[in-house]
Parts: structure tokens; sequence; C-alpha cells
């Protein structure tokens, strides 16, 4: 009886325990999945709100980004403003360069007067008709003359070529390193317009052209021009090539207004000289030229001129002047500073010799003037 009735005890706490954990299973895993699914709300809440660290990278951003195009336009703004603010300086530069080269500089000379003053390497006033040296700075000494060496070329060019009108077809060896040209490979020109190209717009194929299609051939032609030169007694003066563009073509002011006189004297070259524009037809363009010598066309009576620039030469010119009262003059003027410089330099000297000796020049009898 006794191991009946534990027997029962047994078994009665062992149901006991088994209700237990019928009960309490559910009742602890119900107590414990709000923990654990707290703690995966809680990383998943975590994860999706923004932390300060990563806020503030967000606003770094955006503050760069902004700050980025802020200064984008503030850049261009500035670089707009820095190109005009250099561009009214070059002007203002430009103007207070014009206004000193505009105005005449003068020092005194060995009698005690004033006399120009050039800011050139070299200048000259020369009178063809007698011979005489009005004024001068450095005239004798030999410079460089650049394009100057195309009056030249076009008188060693005439003197034995009487028709313009023979048709000449450009060389591709012409054209190699020529800088300045308006002409092309295969182009077929006229000795007439040759010389237009020449001596209005210092076309430097054009010289070239000519030096080829002459008696003499290119090295036979340089070597004309310096015995030609020799002839007219430019004792100062050797040639290298036909178009000025090499600094060996060497002159002195003295000779060059000499040079410049003579070969005013052929009406060929004279008239060619003096116009001021010049339109050259090719067969698959028109090109008009003007004339790089600035006083044609101006309040100056220019009878023959010719520009010449080089970096080596400076800015050059040689012209054949008619003053008011009909006798000419040749100026010129070697080695100024800049482009404009050349020509005023050239009116302060005309102007100088107009008012100090307005009858020295009074010599020519009217056969003698050249028109």
């Amino acid at each position: 009886m006794l191991q009946l009735a534990g027997l029962r005890s047994l078994r009665a706490v062992l149901l006991l325990g088994f209700s237990l954990a019928l009960v309490g299973g559910p009742v602890l895993a119900e107590a414990a999945a709000p923990r654990s699914q707290g703690k995966a709300a809680t990383t998943a809440a975590q994860k999706k709100k923004p932390t300060r660290s990563s806020t503030r990278r967000a606003t770094t951003t955006r503050r760069s980004a902004a700050t980025r195009a802020r200064t984008t336009r503030y850049s261009a703004s500035k670089s707009r403003q820095r190109r005009l603010a250099m561009a009214r300086a070059r002007q203002l530069a430009y103007a207070r360069q014009l206004a000193v080269i505009q105005t005449p500089q003068f020092k005194t000379g060995a009698d005690g007067q004033l006399i120009p003053d050039v800011r050139a390497g070299a200048a000259i006033i020369y009178n063809p008709a007698t011979h005489e040296v009005l004024y001068e700075s450095n005239a004798q000494t030999p410079r460089s003359i650049a394009s100057i060496t195309k009056v030249m070329t076009a008188v060693a060019f005439l003197e034995n070529e009487v028709d313009l009108t023979r048709e000449v077809t450009i060389h591709p060896d012409d054209l190699r390193g020529a800088s300045t040209t308006y002409l092309r490979r295969h182009d077929r020109a006229t000795i007439q317009q040759l010389l237009h190209l020449l001596l209005i717009g210092s076309d430097n194929v054009a010289a070239r052209t000519l030096a080829r299609a002459s008696l003499y051939g290119p090295l036979g032609f340089v070597e004309r021009m310096n015995q030609k030169a020799a002839e007219l007694g430019l004792s100062n003066t050797r040639y290298f090539d036909p178009s000025g563009l090499y600094a060996d073509n060497m002159s002195s002011a003295f000779d060059m207004a000499r040079l410049i006189s003579f070969a005013a004297g052929d009406e060929r070259i004279a008239s060619i000289m003096r116009m001021k524009d010049y339109t050259f037809t090719a067969p698959t363009r028109t090109v008009t030229l003007h004339n790089t010598n600035h006083l044609v066309g101006s309040d100056v009576d220019v009878r023959g001129g010719k520009t010449g620039f080089i970096s080596k030469s400076g800015y050059c010119l040689a012209t054949l002047l008619r003053l008011p009262q009909g006798d000419q003059v040749a100026v010129v003027v070697l080695g100024a500073k800049s482009n404009p410089a050349r020509f005023w330099e050239t009116r302060h000297l005309v102007n100088w010799l107009a008012r100090k000796t307005p009858g020295l020049l009074a010599t020519q009898t009217p056969d003698q003037q050249q028109d």
C-alpha cells in the first residue's frame, strides 16, 4: 500500500511539473521575447536614426557643395573683372605711350641750337637735290633694315624687265618660312601684281618670286642687288636676301635716304608706293592690301616710302616727302621702338625742318623737282 501511495505521489509530482512546464514555457518565452525583440528594434532604430557624426558629415558636404558653387560664381566674376582691368590698363598704357610719342623731343646741338632728339636708333633728313644732310643721328652706322630691302628688290628687278603683264607661278619653295604673304602655292600673278604686293603689303613671297623670275635667278639676283648698291655708292649697304627677313640685310640711314630718293625717280615704283590700298585678285579669292606706310593718304605728301620691321632692326621707315613749298626731302628713321613711333618721329623731323629753315630747301629749279 505504501508503494502504491508512493507511486501515486510521484505521478502527481510529475503531472504538476509537466503542467508547470506547459504553463511556464510560453510565459517565459513571452517574457523573453520582448527583450530580444527590443534589442532588434533598438538596433534597427539605431541604424535608421542619424548619428551625430553622420549628421555633421552630411551638413559639411552640403556646405562644401554650396561653397564650391559660390566660389565658382565668384571666380568667374573675378576673372572677368581682372580681364577688364587688364584691358583698361593696357589702353591707359598705350594712351600714355602715344602721348609721349606724339610730343617732339629736343636737345641742344653743338651750335647751341635746339635740334630733334629722336627716340630711334638712327635718323636723317637728306636733301636729294643738293645731297646735303640737314639733320642726322647715327646716320652712318650700319643697321639691320628689314623690309626696306624690298626697295632695292624692285630697283634691281626693273632694270631688265619691261613686260609688267608677264605671269609667274608661285613655287612652293617661295612660301617656306615666308611669314608675311598674301600668296599661295601655284597661284599665278603678273609682275605688276607682284610689285604691288612687294611695296604695299611688304609680301615676302612676292620678293622671292621676283628674284626667281629675274634674269639672274635667286642667288644671282641678290648678287645683283649688292652690285647695284655699289654702283649707287651705298657703301654701308649689304644684302643677304631679297625680302629683308634676315638681319644680315644691313645699311645706314644715309644710304637708305639716297636709295629711296633714287627709287622714287622711277614712276613704276613711286606710283605704287603712293597707293594707300590695293586689291589683289586670284582665281579663288580677292584680297585687299593696306599700305604698311601709314603716312600715305595722310596730310603728309609722300612721294615714295617703305617700312621695315624684324626684331633685330626695330621699326624702320624710309620716305621721300614733298614739303608745302614744293621741295623734297628724304627722311629715314631706323630702329624706332614701336610702329606708331616711326611715323611720329618722321613727322617731328619734317615739322622741325619746316619751322627752322623754310627757305633752306628752295634751291631747286622747277625742272629739277620730281613730281
